[in-house]
């Protein structure tokens, strides 16, 4: 009997990261291997999960229904995701949904190569919820410490005990990893400032 594959754990990042993270590669010669997408700081990702706002909706198909979606972090930083006949549901959710709203994605990132050289990544949704604040609060806080926890680990690995992953994203990016530091501590900067403001209950 086959072995069911195992579904990747969705990684949280911010789309800072995210939208850098221009490398792809797989681990087998496998045609159904699963694609695999590098993250600057080191982590390999084949399925992502991601909260914020839903800013847009369009239908950009020209025989069929294509939506696309525009959802935003809290730095203002913007993952696109594009969903159609293949994924049903969530192109649903998408028509249905009036922006601005905060939304859960979990979707696999997916790099589109442009005329001009460069490499755009979107998402492709699996599913898309509808969240509350409380939900896109509690996303934040933790993708900005598995971001850290990621820039720690890249930051401590030495030449002989490199993580494979941490190797590779830093022979194929030449990004300096304090600009995802950055994101995190501004992500949860913005989170704590909303709360501020925050009129009392």
């Amino acid at each position: 009997m086959a072995a069911t594959p195992t579904r990747e754990v969705a990684r949280r990042v911010f789309a800072s990261e995210f939208n850098d993270a221009s490398y792809t590669f797989k681990e087998s010669d496998d045609e159904r291997a699963p694609v695999y997408v590098l993250l600057p700081t080191g982590e390999r990702a084949n399925r992502v999960f991601l909260v914020g706002t839903l800013t847009e909706t369009e239908d950009v198909g020209e025989d069929s229904e294509y939506w696309q979606g525009r959802v935003v972090d809290p730095n203002g930083g913007t993952f696109f995701m594009y969903a159609g006949q293949y994924q049903p549901d969530a192109a649903s959710m998408l028509r249905e949904l009036e922006p601005p709203a905060y939304v859960a994605v979990v979707g696999k990132p997916r790099t589109y190569e442009t005329d001009d050289g460069e490499v755009n990544v979107s998402v492709r949704p699996e599913s898309i919820s509808q969240v509350d604040e409380a939900t896109r609060d509690r996303w934040v806080v933790e993708t900005a410490q598995r971001t850290l926890d990621r820039i720690q680990a890249f930051d401590d690995e030495d030449g002989a005990e490199m993580d494979e992953y941490v190797q590779m994203a830093s022979e194929q990016y030449d990004l300096p990893v304090e600009n995802y530091r950055r994101a995190a501590v501004g992500a949860l900067e913005s989170l704590e400032g909303e709360q501020r403001d925050a009129p009392e209950a």
